[in-house]
């Protein structure tokens, strides 16, 4: 049987002769006309006035963050419940992380912790540099809510919505919240571009030095004249080519991981098996259906067995206040992020996946369940 992987990229002829022609067209490096559509095309999804494509979504962060001048001895909130990147790009930029825990309701920064991280930062008469706020598998935090504290607090907010292309919060699309917004097109993300980001704003004069800084920070001179240190962290045109194609198929692919999401819910889920909430402020992208299980060893358990018949899943991130490398920082804990880790489980989700592959991780998850007593009924 062919291995079912997590989230494979989902590419078509379509990705295949846009990144052809741009093969032929001579513009392979990092400028080239594809290159100006994909930002073009990023920023009116985004609902931005502008965007700018980078070697990765790491690499976009990093840069959001200098941008806004985060630097050595400043302090970035951000979220617990995420992928190590983002707390990487704070300690890039020589600034400490630290770190808030999530709500119940949608599992990103809870907005309630986020207000104590504020105080007791003016308390102690810090003013973070940014708060770095994580949208979640997909779904977008309640910037409702979020956004207010920021300002009240005169901190810039950055979103990180690495994951969330397509989702949107309170009507207003994924990358619109806050100071600046972060994308990534890694090869398991709803699009794709092999490897790649971009960086999203309003503000164009924050858009002109994240492109400066991401081109070795050079002078706009004949000869190569620097200031100050830069970066290498430029898209390739080839790579944006097949973005462009990528960005044309995002809802059709969404709809359909969406669609795979509803028949795990259907055929799994019950008063033992519960997926990720999503609340009714939000529009969900359907990037990866994460489940939680009642009981501790029941994720592992389920993972042990699929991977028995060639099936990838994997447990939900372990918080960063949980990581060994960032266990002496500081930290606003619930506990709601331990327990996520500790029982959830993400299922392949791939928008290419047929619905055959899709019964597969199915019987696996049944057979799983049933090893362990669970019910898996479908609640009423």
């Amino acid at each position: 049987m062919t291995r079912i992987y997590l989230s494979a990229p989902d590419v078509t002829d379509l990705e295949r002769s846009l990144l052809l022609e741009a093969f032929d067209s001579g513009w392979i490096s990092t400028v080239g006309p594809a290159l100006d559509v994909f930002e073009a095309e990023l920023a009116a999804r985004a609902g931005t006035a502008g965007a700018v494509a980078v070697a990765s979504g790491t690499a976009g962060l990093h840069l959001a963050l200098l941008a806004l001048g985060v630097g050595p001895g400043d302090e970035v909130i951000t979220s617990s419940f995420t992928f190590v990147a983002t707390a990487n790009a704070i300690v890039q930029c020589g600034a400490t992380p630290v770190f808030v825990d999530s709500d119940a309701e949608s599992w990103n920064m809870s907005s309630v912790l986020l207000a104590e991280a504020l105080g007791d930062a003016a308390r102690r008469g810090v003013r973070p540099a940014a708060v770095l706020v994580v949208d979640l598998y997909g779904q977008c935090a309640d910037y409702a809510r979020i956004a207010p504290l920021c300002e009240e607090h005169g901190v810039p907010l950055v979103e990180d919505a690495a994951e969330a292309l397509g989702a949107s919060a309170h009507g207003r699309p994924a990358g619109s919240f806050g100071r600046v917004g972060v994308f990534s097109f890694n090869g398991n993300k709803i699009v794709t571009t092999s490897g790649g980001g971009a960086v999203v704003s309003n503000d164009l004069e924050l858009l002109d030095r994240v492109r400066h800084l991401a081109n070795q920070a050079r002078e706009p001179v004949l000869h190569y004249e620097h200031r100050e240190p830069g970066f290498n962290y430029r898209l390739s045109n080839l790579a944006a080519a097949v973005g462009v194609g990528q960005l044309q198929r995002l809802d059709n692919m969404s709809a359909r991981r969406r669609q795979i999401n509803n028949r795990y819910q259907a055929e799994l889920c019950g008063t033992d098996v519960q997926p990720m909430p999503v609340p009714e402020w939000s529009s969900w992208n359907g990037w990866l259906t994460s489940l939680v299980f009642d009981e501790d060893q029941t994720a592992e358990r389920v993972r042990q067995v699929l991977e028995a018949e060639d099936i990838e899943s994997r447990p939900l991130w372990k918080p960063m206040h949980l990581q060994p490398v960032f266990a002496q920082h500081r930290v606003f804990a619930n506990g709601v992020s331990r327990q996520l880790f500790e029982t959830g489980q993400c299922l392949p989700s791939s928008s290419g996946l047929s619905d055959e592959e899709v019964s597969r991780v199915i019987d696996g998850v049944q057979r799983a369940l049933a090893a362990t007593g669970e019910s898996g009924q479908v609640a009423s």
